[in-house]
């Protein structure tokens, strides 16, 4: 998902308030979630295909929309199966055009006590994108707010220089999945890289 870039207009901003990423009260029941292992019944909210449309830029990066899936998946251990696919939305610009292809990643997340804190649980994101980097993440659940704010970037000699990103997922009103990510890359500081808002659809 670093292929795009953005200023963070269609979801919440890393490192945003409650108010901006409205928790909804409770947690939602796993009846219904197919093999679901009980250590994840909190993440049970995210399980099914979520689509909408998002908003990316960075310095260099002219600003563009893009459209995205992502996959949730039950698969009976303790960690939920990840896939994202993005392609673009905007006018046609550097050999794009509506539909073409942009960024993959897949991975796996999971979710641990946090040891620090009793009856607190951390997250673990671990994704693997198709041009030579690998991340992991480590946050925090606030009942449906992930705030990813630890991550560690592995990247082969020929990836994009990528030094750190942080992720913030959350659903807001009318039971949408809304995201930013900020990223550290390039030499450049920590900012806004990409935001989107999806509809679940299965």
């Amino acid at each position: 998902m670093q292929e795009n870039q953005v200023a963070s207009t269609t979801g919440p901003s890393v490192g945003s308030s409650p108010d901006q990423s409205a928790q909804l009260p409770g947690v939602p029941e796993t009846a219904g979630v197919p093999d679901l292992h009980p250590s994840l019944a909190p993440l049970a909210f995210l399980v099914g295909t979520w689509r909408g449309e998002g908003v990316g830029g960075y310095p260099g990066l002219d600003d563009f929309r893009y459209e995205q899936e992502i996959t949730f998946v039950t698969t009976g251990r303790p960690a939920l199966g990840y896939a994202s696919t993005s392609w673009w939305a905007d006018e046609p610009r550097d050999g794009r055009v509506a539909g073409s292809p942009l960024a993959t990643e897949t991975g796996f997340w999971r979710l641990q006590d946090d040891p620090e804190a009793a009856g607190s649980k951390v997250v673990e994101v671990m994704l693997a994108h198709p041009f030579g980097i690998a991340e992991i993440y480590v946050g925090a659940l606030q009942g449906t707010k992930i705030e990813l704010a630890h991550n560690v970037v592995i990247r082969t000699a020929t990836a994009r220089a990528v030094t750190r990103s942080v992720r913030l997922y959350g659903i807001i009103e009318g039971g949408d999945l809304a995201y930013a990510i900020d990223m550290e890359a390039e030499g450049k500081p920590l900012q806004p890289h990409l935001s989107a808002r999806l509809r679940k659809v299965d």
